[in-house]
């Protein structure tokens, strides 16, 4: 595949046509211009590029120059780095723990970015990079599994130049658990790395009290559970991974029992001081 929008020869055009008019929305008409295929070959859980189409203005990846330094930290299996690179003409390091770089280097080459994204093995406490490196940071469905502790946020930030931005979306709680926890109703579904969901407003604490960052967003997305429940329903219809075709199926079960009670995505951004 040359193109990250090409067709994929083993569907018919028919059929991904009317998956893409059913994953269409005019809130993210950049990522609509993905195959869909290419998309759900390439997810490790809710649609990351619909996601950081969400970030993005908050974040001001448009106001970024062209060839500016974007960490894609967390970034799976490189389509946050590819949309990256293709969309805001900026230069992006892929850094992941998980997926191996030469694997990703493979899937970059096949979009034609290879020019534009460094794939990386990082862990997120060791980052293998100077301080002042990078105009901006990214992290989409990651940094929650990292960043929730309360020391981390210097160690990402110190990356950035003076005035840069680290921005992420981040599965979240629409309030913090009071009383009984987890939720009653998500009891049957809950798993102990749901503890790292928060609210917007723990979010913002999180981020203001050490001082790395001046928060200027930490906001709840609107209907997010919608889009999370469409795309799980999509994977466990299309995947052809048993794995995320099980572990999407659970997640749209888990969605449909709350109905947007209690799940969704917090976007948060901090400018380094």
């Amino acid at each position: 595949m040359s193109d990250a929008t090409s067709k994929t020869p083993e569907t018919s055009e028919t059929s991904d046509s009317a998956l893409a008019d059913r994953l269409t929305d005019p809130r993210h008409p950049r990522s609509d211009r993905y195959d869909v295929r290419w998309t759900i070959e390439n997810q490790m859980g809710p649609h990351a590029l619909w996601l950081l189409e969400w970030l993005a203005p908050a974040l001001g990846l448009a106001d970024l120059r062209p060839g500016a330094r974007v960490l894609d930290l967390g970034c799976g299996r490189a389509m946050t780095s590819v949309f990256l690179a293709r969309e805001y003409d900026v230069q992006v390091v892929a850094a992941d723990l998980w997926v191996k770089p030469d694997d990703n280097a493979a899937r970059i080459a096949e979009a034609g970015v290879a020019d534009r994204v460094l794939p990386v093995h990082a862990e997120a406490h060791a980052l293998p990079f100077g301080e002042g490196t990078f105009d901006a940071i990214v992290s989409v469905d990651a940094y929650q599994y990292f960043g929730t502790n309360d020391l981390y946020l210097p160690t990402p930030t110190r990356l950035l130049k003076p005035g840069g931005r680290i921005g992420v979306v981040v599965p979240a709680l629409r309030e913090e658990p009071a009383g009984t926890e987890p939720p009653t109703h998500l009891a049957p579904w809950w798993e102990p790395d749901f503890w790292c969901f928060h609210s917007p407003e723990w979010w913002r604490r999180h981020w203001t009290r050490g001082g790395a960052v001046e928060v200027e967003a930490a906001d709840w997305q609107p209907d997010g559970w919608r889009d999370w429940l469409l795309w799980c329903e999509v994977v466990a219809e299309e995947s052809t991974d048993e794995f995320h075709v099980r572990m999407a199926g659970r997640c749209a079960e888990m969605l449909r029992a709350d109905e947007g009670r209690a799940l969704g995505f917090v976007r948060v951004v901090g400018r380094r001081k």
